[in-house]
């Protein structure tokens, strides 16, 4: 025969049953990922009075560098990075006027090659097989020099000393991209750079013999290691250019 206390103590276990599932809720959502830090190579920067204006144009590969470069750079010049993945010639060309501003710069780094060199499916794929009868690099070779003497053409007016930086290698099982085709696209760039008294940071010859312990395996990026020490080499001849 049950009493009121066995009730009561039924109540209650039907209670504490049903809010454990509320509880598992909560607990589930308390352990979410926190949201990944922005990354600093977008970060304002706050130019130093007196000091000269460099900025960086570039893809991931300038992101991975461009933090190393402020740091090494600080007290010396204020670095600044257009604020995205610069991708290919063509997104350059439609977007070089808002990467640039109002103000003007002592010195501009860029560089465009590894996207449009990159593989594309015919319905925009990305990263296709270049294999593919049907896949073609995002940007011609053709076309990749069109734009650059564009982009350079406009570059020239800032008044900036110009450095141009090679498009670093391809690693062999890379997805989406040939090994050697860097070779290429770098090949048509220095014609054009040498045609207008541009200054040649070759990344692509300072990476090549170090791949193996700067670049990811089967990868375009580099490890942070590798970005440090691309840093370096970008430095270099900012300083040069500087002085």
């Amino acid at each position: 025969m049950f009493t009121r206390t066995t009730f009561t103590i039924i109540g209650l276990l039907l209670i504490s049953a049903a809010a454990l599932p509320a509880q598992d809720k909560a607990k589930a959502k308390s352990k979410k990922k926190p949201r990944p830090a922005p990354n600093g190579a977008f970060r304002k920067v706050e130019d130093v009075a007196g000091l000269p204006r460099v900025l960086l144009i570039g893809d991931s590969i300038s992101i991975g560098y461009t933090v190393p470069v402020q740091d090494l750079l600080k007290g010396k010049a204020n670095v600044h990075r257009a604020p995205t993945n610069c991708g290919p010639t063509t997104r350059g060309l439609e977007q070089l006027e808002k990467w640039l501003g109002a103000k003007p710069w002592d010195v501009i780094h860029f560089n465009f090659g590894l996207h449009d060199l990159k593989y594309m499916g015919p319905n925009g794929e990305n990263l296709a097989d270049p294999k593919d009868p049907t896949s073609k690099p995002q940007v011609s070779i053709e076309d990749y020099e069109k734009n650059l003497r564009k982009l350079v053409a406009r570059l020239k007016k800032t008044n900036a000393k110009l450095i141009w930086c090679a498009t670093t290698p391809v690693a062999a099982g890379t997805k989406g991209r040939v090994v050697g085709d860097s070779v290429k696209y770098n090949a048509v760039a220095a014609k054009v750079m040498q045609a207008n008294g541009i200054a040649i940071d070759d990344l692509y010859a300072f990476a090549k013999p170090q791949l193996k312990k700067l670049q990811r395996p089967a990868n375009v990026h580099f490890t942070p290691a590798g970005s440090k020490a691309l840093a370096k080499h970008v430095v270099e001849h900012i300083v040069k250019a500087l002085d």
